[in-house]
């Protein structure tokens, strides 16, 4: 694209108004890349990008330029403490991170913590803050022609990491064979665009990185959503094409702007990341009746395996995520792994292929959930006759607050760090925006006058801002079974 579309805008940062071209992106990206060689990185080493999402064009050329060092990258949420952080830096053992000048403190915190020492923690040799010209400039003063160390199709290209279920973070390995929807090839330009507006460090947001050029179209990124910003953006710049996620949708259908919008240029809408209530489905769809409005499902661990519901298939079958686009797979088992009839509620398993992805230094994981070529998700669903497949719940103990997962035994860790928290169960509770919200019943020690400010502080603390309990109860004793497991969906908020 660089070649042959070199002065088209390849990306759009729409808050700030500022465009990234492909030879813009090329170009920064090979001298960035030569500029992380000369500096020590090598192939297979690991880069943290610790960037946030409103420095978009310096987050798109070090993506670029770390691949073309031969090196890992490894994207992490700017909304993670110091000490959510420093998980991940003892796990993936970077060489270098590439972060800002309001995120370095935090960067320097984690690796000290990652040490075990707060004064001199041996770590990451190279911190580049992108954002200041001294940093980074002297980084971008090689040859700006192609650049790339040789690597293969089973190199690391991309460790994303999650928190699962057992609140440690763990890495899925992304190998540059299962790194993208879209396989490589010369587009032909369309000039058309695609609007998102996920955190490029996500699933979702690394997903339109390449992915929109491969598609002939440029990207345009809000930072964060807003829906006044979302509905100007899409009257303005006319894209085709948009990817949302239920908390955006219901905020969307919640505003009086958007009534009178002009949305007439969506010709496709992608939902995902999150459960999506099947009114708010059918609303968004009466209200671009010129786009196909589709529900999608995938997560990480599955990579370019996902579903969506096909056009004219909402009405027809309300809730349901579709079916799998070949070649995946969708099978629904039992407790035994045994494949069910349609319409039984079970574990959804993912077909990935037999080069699926893992878990990066944790072969126990991994073989816990993959089997084969098969995927277990977590997830509770069923299958309809013909094969649409229908997301009834979870197995795994995460809150899913506005598409982002939220391990359970982390928050609930957190909260027993308190010296007055004698037991601590954290649930999903209901909202009308997020879908899903954090709350959490207490038992306090015996003596201990708690409030729920003081626990909420005490967890901002330790913990990003989106998993802090929104709600907590304080009740005499949690409920448990005759193995003294705590039964959590005996844990009903009061109501009102």
């Amino acid at each position: 694209m660089a070649t042959v579309h070199g002065g088209q805008t390849a990306y759009t940062q729409l808050a700030a108004g500022t465009s990234l071209s492909f030879g813009e992106w090329d170009e920064g990206s090979n001298r960035l890349a030569r500029g992380l060689v000369a500096a020590g990185v090598g192939r297979g080493d690991r880069v943290v990008l610790h960037l946030d999402n409103e420095h978009l064009e310096r987050w798109l050329i070090s993506y670029a330029a770390i691949h073309k060092a031969g090196a890992v990258a490894v994207p992490t949420n700017v909304r993670l403490t110091a000490r959510e952080m420093a998980g991940i830096v003892a796990d993936a053992e970077p060489v270098a991170v590439i972060t800002s000048t309001r995120l370095a403190p935090v960067v320097a915190e984690a690796v000290a913590h990652a040490s075990g020492s707060l004064t001199a923690a041996p770590g990451p040799e190279l911190v580049i803050e992108a954002d200041d010209p001294l940093r980074w400039d002297p980084l971008l003063a090689g040859d700006g022609d192609d650049f790339q160390v040789a690597a293969d199709d089973g190199d690391l290209a991309d460790i994303m990491y999650t928190s699962g279920t057992t609140g440690r973070p763990k890495g899925v390995a992304v190998r540059h064979r299962h790194t993208h929807l879209i396989a490589n090839g010369e587009p032909r330009w369309t000039g058309q665009a695609w609007i998102h507006c996920s955190p490029l460090s996500t699933f979702a947001g690394i997903s339109f990185v390449y992915n929109p050029m491969k598609m002939g179209m440029r990207g345009l990124y809000l930072p964060r959503f807003e829906v006044g910003l979302w509905i100007d953006a899409v009257e303005a710049e006319q894209p085709t094409c948009a990817f949302l996620v239920p908390a955006m949708v219901q905020l969307l259908l919640a505003d009086e702007r958007l009534a009178p919008a002009d949305l007439s240029s969506l010709t496709l809408v992608s939902i995902g990341s999150a459960p999506l209530p099947p009114n708010l489905h059918q609303a968004l769809a009466e209200r671009v009746p010129g786009a196909m409005v589709t529900n999608n499902y995938s997560m990480t661990e599955a990579g370019t395996a996902f579903t969506y519901l096909p056009p004219g298939e909402l009405a027809r079958r309300p809730g349901s995520v579709g079916v799998p686009l070949p070649p995946t797979e969708i099978r629904i088992a039992d407790a035994a792994g045994d494949s069910v009839t349609a319409g039984e509620t079970g574990e959804v398993l993912i077909k990935v292929g037999e080069h699926h992805r893992e878990y990066y230094r944790d072969p126990e994981a991994t073989a816990l959930t993959w089997s084969g070529s098969w995927l277990r998700s977590g997830d509770l669903g069923r299958l309809d006759a013909d094969g649409y497949l229908y997301i009834v719940g979870r197995a795994k103990d995460v809150v899913i607050r506005g598409g982002n997962n939220i391990s359970a035994t982390e928050v609930e860790h957190a909260l027993y760090e308190h010296d007055g928290v004698l037991e601590a169960a954290v649930v999903a509770v209901p909202h009308e925006v997020l879908g899903e919200d954090v709350g959490a019943f207490v038992v306090a020690r015996t003596g201990r006058q708690l409030n729920a400010d003081e626990l909420r502080r005490f967890c901002a603390e330790r913990l990003a801002d989106f998993k802090v309990p929104r709600t907590i109860w304080f009740i005499d004793e949690l409920p448990r079974n005759a193995n003294g497991k705590v039964v959590k969906r005996e844990l009903v908020p009061p109501a009102g």
